[in-house]
């Protein structure tokens, strides 16, 4: 399966139990001066998750275009990105736990038909001011996960944003897929790298007062959020995101231009961080913002990523005269502009 096939099925799926389908929200986030982009899939939609009706209805799922650069010196790596595509589905006041957790174990082994046995599950495990989230280990047992795949973690594992800021709070349940070769051990070990985090299911039931007062919400919400690049890689049985078919062509390309290997691991990093680098930078300059290289704020993140792609690119002998990023752009913008029509509406600037 695809990384298309994934958005795809992920949003027919949430469609079929009655959610509207919303696009995207811009990367440079609208009304917020806080941020610099969005970073999450539910970013945009915190004043709905605080009451607000939202004109679509009470069931909402998208792709979200999200951007952080808190792991840029960790992109090289086989999972780290600066761009990336989180798919979330919410309930605003509308269904809560055992439909939210349900559905996720439905399409992961349905749909996606990814093996029961490959899967394990934390929960929050209570603290002296909230008790343990045993509701939703009773719903993943009586699916069928084991209870030595089930761990009751903290706050600072399953507690969302986090115990100390007020508004909108609740614990979380975190799905993890056995990526190795090895047997699956019987007990779930959440210690144990092999184990990946590959879905969050947020549950807002509380809201954190002033004086430290944890009061249940009258209107509970869901809020989920799924990583493409990662659960696209696990499906294709790579433990390298970049080999996968979110990134394959790209990285096919920058391999025609240098006319080097990716596999030659003198090179492998450097293709990495170009094939990166060039989707953030389409979808920075891309994005209704209009946002331009600069000195400051996101244009002067843009510059930085624009710089680091060339430095990589000199280090693999390419000729950056040349229109190898032009090229590269384009090959990005036919990709993704079935999801964001604003990267065709806008393509000449991002060539430029």
């Amino acid at each position: 399966m695809n990384t298309i096939d994934l958005k795809d099925t992920y949003l027919k799926f949430f469609e079929s139990k009655g959610h509207k389908i919303i696009p995207s929200a811009p990367i440079i986030p609208e009304n917020d001066p806080t941020c610099l982009f969005n970073t999450a899939g539910m970013q945009p939609l915190v004043p709905y998750l605080k009451g607000e009706p939202h004109p679509e209805g009470t069931r909402l799922a998208d792709v979200q275009k999200c951007f952080r650069t808190n792991d840029l010196d960790s992109i090289g790596d086989t999972t780290h990105h600066t761009f990336f595509e989180m798919l979330g589905n919410w309930s605003l006041g509308d269904y809560f736990k055992k439909e939210s957790i349900g559905w996720s174990y439905e399409l992961l082994t349905k749909y996606l038909n990814i093996p029961v046995e490959k899967l394990a599950v934390t929960v929050f495990k209570g603290n002296e001011i909230v008790p343990a989230d045993t509701e939703s280990a009773e719903i993943w047992k009586s699916l069928g996960i084991k209870e030595e795949r089930i761990a009751f973690l903290g706050e600072e594992n399953n507690w969302w944003p986090n115990m100390e800021l007020l508004g909108p709070c609740g614990p979380d349940t975190e799905i993890f897929y056995w990526r190795s070769e090895e047997n699956v051990p019987e007990k779930f070990d959440p210690e144990d790298e092999n184990w990946v985090e590959i879905w969050n299911n947020v549950f807002m039931q509380y809201n954190h007062e002033e004086g430290g007062k944890f009061t249940p919400l009258k209107n509970k919400n869901v809020d989920t959020g799924l990583g493409v690049e990662r659960v696209t890689a696990i499906l294709e049985g790579y433990t390298d995101n970049y080999k996968s078919s979110v990134w394959k062509d790209v990285i096919e390309r920058i391999e025609e231009i240098s006319n080097l290997s990716y596999d030659d691991e003198n090179n492998t990093r450097s293709m990495r961080i170009i094939a990166d680098h060039i989707r953030a930078i389409v979808m920075i300059s891309g994005d209704e913002a209009g946002i331009r290289p600069s000195n400051t704020d996101q244009g002067y993140i843009l510059r930085r990523l624009i710089r680091r792609m060339i430095r990589y690119a000199k280090k693999l002998n390419i000729d950056i005269n040349s229109d190898w990023e032009q090229e590269l752009a384009k090959l990005i913008i036919n990709k993704y502009a079935k999801y964001y029509n604003e990267l065709e509406k806008n393509k000449n600037s991002i060539l430029e």
